[in-house]
């Protein structure tokens, strides 16, 4: 049935019986589809029945429908013609794992940061009304853990205030909310789903509230009673005392009773919030037993068993996560933060170690860093741990409420650099350059295992002002062991025998490891070569500077932004330091990348050993002959 499902309006005449038919089936497709490729599994099979009635009930792309963060749109590209593309998900040049506005016009929003659905609903509804749309609603679908989001309740205090029809969906897959039980509560349900009631009940309230005080004090008296029975009978206060409409609960698994409640929710003709209550994984055992994430995000898995076809090496998170745990035990001021992500982020071991020094904040990175800052005023060390492309939702805090104080908190940035299939929303490609310019803090860049259990280590220690430590997704390879330390900079590799100082090659973290692949290609051509790694890559330390004065050329290799990185910030010291040595930058291009892998990506904008090994070539050929006529003293002493 699915391959007949060319759009929406291909929903709208089937009977109850197909649309439950085709609601397994679309669960299936899932299960295989994404078994093959990765993806968001659990998220996805959650929302079948309230996609379907979605698209049943609102003029998809006429009424925008906005999916907060994005990873629950499975289901939406489907029903909007893209069923046969999924083979291609989160491949480079196929399907992204996430809304996508050159995909589709169904599409509207593809950030996949969350609680900001709400916020794109309040300006669409505003723009329609003022073009004079009134008849285009707007929906977006929410989940109850983005609603921990402060942006949300910004939203919503703006939604609120207006009679714009926003329609908020709230995907409550969490087990925050319990079932609202009770004959009152059925009742009060029943009536709130009929658009004449309230047209009555709004008619009353106008009535009562031109009544003199005696009338006032009755409304205040009639609210109050209907107040404390919802208070008392279900979730719905927190919306209404906002002024908001409120729907449901609602079986978010029962179609048909989704379809009733958004179909009375569109007739209010104002904000109305719908709660649907789900199950993150249905219909999938693997998933349903998975209790930590139910299946959130997996890879390429069995579908039989959801079990991974892949063992992964040693990873970087959880390289961090022993080493945290082993600072932590001892020394009882280390404490731990996440934004809604222990696990991702390596901090479930950590609390379960410490229960009492991991507290999660939910999805709300400004408070998490402004409540380390306040722990740290405390005696505390927090270490913040969040992904790289996070980081910007808590720069004003970062500046203003920890550096600015200078606090010891430790951020530990992980997936920092290119993470490829999920798409220019999750790579962490801009941190070094916004933290370059924060004043006082210490950047570290740990290129293997070892270096990160030191570097955390360091971080720890130090107590005037604050660290961030950062490293890539995936497995953490072997250790790179290093020639000497000079001035805390680690020199991995000097120019052969006979060969000049010609280069000094500084690499940034994960991409160490492709500067000595460069180097030995530059070695082979005869080209002198040396590799550092400044292990704490902001500031430039006094070493860096040094070396680079004995050098007839300076290349930085990082994985970030070419501008405002480690290369700008290189060379600006040698700048201060009246160093004539010229420096090249090589880095990601300013721009955003679609998904792919990261190899991928990294091929893409020349970025491998071959690439460049002959960019340097060039650089060094453009000098002239007095690169290899300089003596140049044959070690670094």
């Amino acid at each position: 049935m699915l391959e007949q499902i060319r759009g929406p309006a291909d929903l709208q005449y089937l009977s109850q019986q197909q649309l439950r038919d085709l609601a397994a089936e679309i669960r299936q497709f899932l299960i295989h589809k994404v078994a093959a490729t990765g993806g968001h599994l659990g998220p996805n099979l959650g929302v079948v029945e309230l996609t379907l009635a979605l698209h049943r009930v609102f003029d998809s792309p006429h009424d925008p429908i906005i999916f907060d963060t994005g990873h629950q749109a499975y289901v939406h590209k489907m029903l909007t013609g893209r069923a046969q593309d999924f083979e291609s998900l989160r491949k480079k040049g196929g399907l992204s794992g996430y809304p996508s506005r050159a995909e589709s016009e169904h599409d509207w929003v593809e950030s996949s940061h969350a609680s900001a659905a709400l916020s794109y609903a309040d300006g669409l509804a505003k723009a329609f009304e003022l073009s004079g749309h009134r008849n285009r609603h707007v929906v977006a679908v929410v989940g109850d853990g983005a609603l921990t989001g402060g942006m949300c309740w910004e939203a919503l205090n703006n939604i609120a205030a207006s009679r714009r029809p926003v329609i908020i969906v709230v995907n409550d897959n969490g087990r925050s909310y319990a079932p609202t039980i009770g004959g009152v509560a059925d009742h009060l349900a029943t009536l709130r789903l009929q658009p004449a009631y309230e047209h009555v009940l709004e008619k009353g309230r106008d009535a009562v509230r031109s009544l003199p005080l005696f009338g006032q004090i009755a409304y205040r008296f009639m609210h109050s009673v209907k107040a404390g029975i919802k208070d008392s009978l279900s979730p719905q206060l927190l919306f209404t005392d906002l002024g908001l409409k409120y729907v449901g609960p609602v079986d978010g698994h029962d179609e048909r009773a989704v379809e009733v409640a958004l179909r009375h929710a569109r007739g209010f003709g104002r904000p109305v919030i719908v709660h649907v209550v789900t199950r993150k994984g249905m219909g999938y055992g693997p998933a349903l037993d998975d209790e930590a994430e139910q299946m959130h995000s997996c890879g390429v898995i069995d579908p039989a068993t959801g079990q991974a076809t892949k063992i992964a090496g040693p990873g970087w998170t959880a390289t961090f996560s022993d080493a945290l745990i082993g600072y932590a035990r001892k020394r009882r001021d280390i404490v731990a933060m996440t934004a809604a992500m222990p696990g991702p982020t390596g901090l479930t071991a950590f609390g379960q170690q410490f229960p009492d020094r991991l507290f999660d904040v939910g999805i709300a990175e400004q408070h998490a860093m402004t409540s380390a800052a306040g722990l740290a005023m405390g005696g505390m060390h927090p270490v913040v741990a969040i992904y790289s492309t996070f980081l910007s939702r808590a720069f004003d805090q970062i500046m203003m409420d920890v550096a600015l104080h200078k606090l010891p908190v430790t951020m530990v940035l992980d997936r920092a650099g290119i993470t490829g299939n999920d798409g220019a929303s999750h790579n962490g490609m801009w941190d070094l350059s916004m933290l370059n310019i924060v004043p006082g803090i210490r950047v570290a860049a740990p290129r293997d295992a070892t270096r990160l259990r030191e570097e955390l280590g360091e971080a720890l220690d130090i107590g005037d002002g604050p660290t961030a430590i950062r490293f890539p997704k995936g497995d953490v390879g072997e250790d790179i062991p290093a020639v000497e330390r000079r001035s805390g900079v680690d020199v991995l590799a000097l120019p052969a025998e006979g060969l000049n100082h010609d280069v000094l090659l500084v690499g940034v973290g994960a991409f160490v490891p492709m500067a000595l692949g460069v180097a030995k290609r530059l070695h082979n051509q005869g080209i002198g070569v040396t590799v550092i790694d400044p292990r704490w890559v902001l500031p430039v330390s006094d070493g860096v500077v040094e070396m680079a004065a004995q050098h007839k050329l300076v290349v930085t290799c990082e994985d970030n932004g070419v501008n405002g990185g480690v290369g700008s910030a290189v060379s600006a010291a040698l700048r201060r330091a009246e160093i004539d040595t010229p420096c090249r930058d090589v880095g990601l291009p300013q721009r955003f990348y679609e998904h792919a892998s990261r190899g991928e990506v990294l091929a893409d904008v020349g970025l491998t050993d071959q690439d460049i090994a002959r960019r340097i070539t060039g650089w060094v050929a453009a000098l002239g002959s007095s690169v290899a006529e300089a003596e140049i003293p044959e070690r670094l002493d």
